[in-house]
């Protein structure tokens, strides 16, 4: 028999999976946001250095890159491998970091945006916008995925994108199990989908989180990132069928028990949608389905410049 906190902590990460929210407030507590921005700093000066390991040691162990021209590099090693070999073909190349933003999503988890320009020997410039993921290990910030789109491709391969373009709005929910309070506007470029949620469950403090959604061209699909103010996070792929989203998604929780779900979004007239969620799992023991939640959009976002 599943006990009664197990059903309200997956009602907390379910509802963490449904893709809406509100912009997040800025951090009370701007120490963390000044430990990235220093160590963002740090990583600059060892890249125009070229030491290719005191750049890398801003890494997780698990960190994954992924660079302008799709290529993806898993671990510290590899990226470390990577780096050394730029820096042996092009001596001399130079990084500079613009636009920096940086958002503390949860205690433990943070999300950078900016554009780099990278001037390599000759002349030869190279501009690409970035999303990275960096989180907390150890008292430190690490970086633990970094995703780069050139710029001059950035339009077209956000194309598929468009597709989730109906997403972009402020959205809410007022059923009896949950209120849901959303909005969802593009980053610079529309390259990525950007919002923040709260949500309201009976019987617990509030859930806010934040979420990115993005096109990945070396997989050739839809993907997302989701973090909670409970200390959880996750991933999702994308599907579509018609009017309806199929998102295959997975979730750590903050004390590292694991969710799984189907999330499943019906597009069901211009500012109405539905979502559900099937085939949950907590720890590897099934949950009953969250049938069909009705969300309305209240009023339109504007794209980022």
């Amino acid at each position: 028999m599943i006990s009664q906190s197990t059903i309200k902590s997956f009602a907390r990460a379910a509802i963490a999976m449904v893709a809406a929210a509100l912009p997040i407030q800025a951090a009370e507590n701007t120490s963390d946001e000044e430990a990235i921005r220093a160590s963002v700093a740090s990583y600059v000066d060892a890249y125009n250095r070229g030491d290719a390991k005191a750049v890398a040691d801003h890494w997780s162990d698990t960190g994954q890159w992924t660079s302008p021209s799709g290529e993806r590099f898993n671990g510290r090693e590899a990226i470390e491998t990577q780096l050394a070999k730029l820096f042996a073909d092009g001596p001399g190349t130079h990084l500079e970091v613009a636009g920096l933003s940086v958002r503390i999503v949860a205690p433990d988890a943070a999300i950078e945006e900016g554009t780099v320009r990278v001037e390599r020997p000759g002349g030869e410039l190279n501009n690409a916008s970035y999303v990275a993921v960096h989180v907390k290990q150890g008292g430190q910030w690490k970086l633990d995925s970094v995703y780069e789109t050139d710029e001059s491709q950035a339009r077209a391969e956000a194309a598929p994108l468009q597709e989730l373009a109906w997403l972009v709005g402020h959205w809410v929910d007022q059923s009896d199990d949950a209120a849901l309070d959303a909005t969802v506007t593009w980053t610079k470029n529309q390259t990525f989908l950007n919002y923040a949620f709260k949500a309201s469950v009976p019987g617990a403090d509030d859930l806010e989180g934040t979420q990115v959604i993005g096109w990945d061209p070396a997989a050739g699909t839809i993907r997302s990132w989701m973090f909670d103010s409970d200390g959880g996070f996750g991933q999702g792929t994308w599907s579509k069928s018609g009017n309806r989203w199929t998102v295959k998604f997975e979730q750590v929780l903050a004390d590292g028990r694991q969710a799984s779900a189907t999330n499943i979004y019906t597009l069901v007239g211009p500012d109405t949608c539905t979502w559900s969620s099937i085939g949950r799992k907590l720890d590897g023991e099934y949950l009953p389905n969250v049938e069909d939640m009705k969300l309305v959009r209240t009023s339109s976002s504007t794209a980022a410049d």
